[in-house]
């Protein structure tokens, strides 16, 4: 447990099983934010996944792996010719269905039987073209060659070497092939589940650093008011002008009131629990934490723009640091 006097924030870890491996929910409030394990917290998933099944056929085993990487929207690339194209269609949607969005590759491979490894000759037709051959010769009065010498020749003549192949994915082994589908996008899911809980562990710590942070700025504010009272009077005496005082503090209330943060702060702020609320309760928040991010990066620009103390500018350096990195990894998150 870290705490800090009441200005600041107070940042309290908690389990409630006593696990290390901490799912968090965040509580703001004025003066801190507390972090413990939710059991009803939605759990994100990552775009990165990888799985891997296999599928025994009597044609040989075949097997199905699928990679995805993070991206706008479902992705599918289908890297292999083993698959039917009537089933082609059908695969896909159980696809975008399941994993619903990133850059997603599928390969099939098959790994072919000792009997199948070799290409069939068709004897029979080898026979015609050389008794065709023996004929023209015949005709022509040219010797005939031996069957040994035509043997090269024969074997390039049309369907001698049969390159046909058979289906390897059929009706009757269809439903293996499918369960393999099942079964691999099931290990992708788990993939893409524990690479969640490391993105959400890291984001929502950067999103109490950054809350944090923006209430450390409440330390500067009376020294920037003091200075800058102190900046215009000296800039007055250096130009020996005399200021009327009832005017003075009137124009002073009038800058100070164009240097405020405060609105920024408190927007931040609530920015900070929509990010939270929205990652702990929506199973694919991705595309809505890129909104929330570009609002909060917004009241921090403009805390920076209007800040006018070098104090108060570490800080918000700070902050587009811990956002950039938040950016960065919520590009991942389905």
């Amino acid at each position: 447990m870290h705490s800090t006097n009441k200005n600041r924030i107070k940042i309290h870890l908690l389990s409630t099983d006593g696990s290390a491996n901490l799912m968090t929910v965040i509580d703001m409030s004025d003066e801190f934010i507390t972090f413990a394990q939710s059991k009803n917290a939605a759990m994100i998933k990552s775009m990165t996944g990888y799985g891997k099944a296999e599928a025994l056929l009597d044609s040989g085993k075949l097997t199905v792996e699928i990679r995805t990487l993070n991206g706008k929207n479902a992705e599918i690339n289908i890297k292999s010719s083993l698959l039917p194209r009537e089933k082609e269609i059908h695969v896909r949607q159980k696809i975008a269905e399941t994993l619903q969005r990133g850059t997603i590759d599928v390969f099939i491979s098959r790994e072919n039987p000792t009997s199948e490894s070799a290409k069939k000759i068709n004897a029979g037709l080898a026979l015609d073209y050389y008794r065709q051959i023996e004929a023209l010769c015949a005709q022509a009065g040219s010797p005939v060659p031996g069957i040994h010498a035509a043997l090269d020749t024969l074997m390039k003549m049309p369907d001698v070497v049969d390159t046909s192949r058979s289906e390897i994915i059929t009706e009757e082994s269809w439903p293996a092939v499918e369960e393999a589908f099942d079964r691999c996008l099931e290990a992708v899911n788990d993939f893409r589940s524990r690479e969640g809980e490391t993105l959400y562990r890291d984001v929502t710590s950067r999103v109490a650093t950054i809350d944090g942070l923006d209430r450390e700025i409440e330390q500067y504010e009376s020294e920037r008011t003091a200075n800058v009272r102190e900046r215009i009077l000296k800039a007055a005496e250096d130009l020996k002008i005399r200021l009327d005082a009832e005017r003075f503090e009137q124009e002073m209330i009038f800058y100070l009131e164009k240097m405020d943060i405060n609105e920024e702060k408190v927007r931040l702020r609530q920015h900070c629990r929509y990010f939270m609320d929205t990652i702990d309760s929506e199973p694919c928040p991705g595309k809505k934490l890129g909104f929330i991010i570009q609002e909060m990066g917004r009241e921090i620009n403009t805390t920076g723009s209007k800040a006018n103390h070098a104090g108060i500018q570490k800080l918000v350096v700070r902050m587009k640091d811990e956002l950039e990195k938040i950016r960065e990894q919520s590009m991942n998150i389905l």
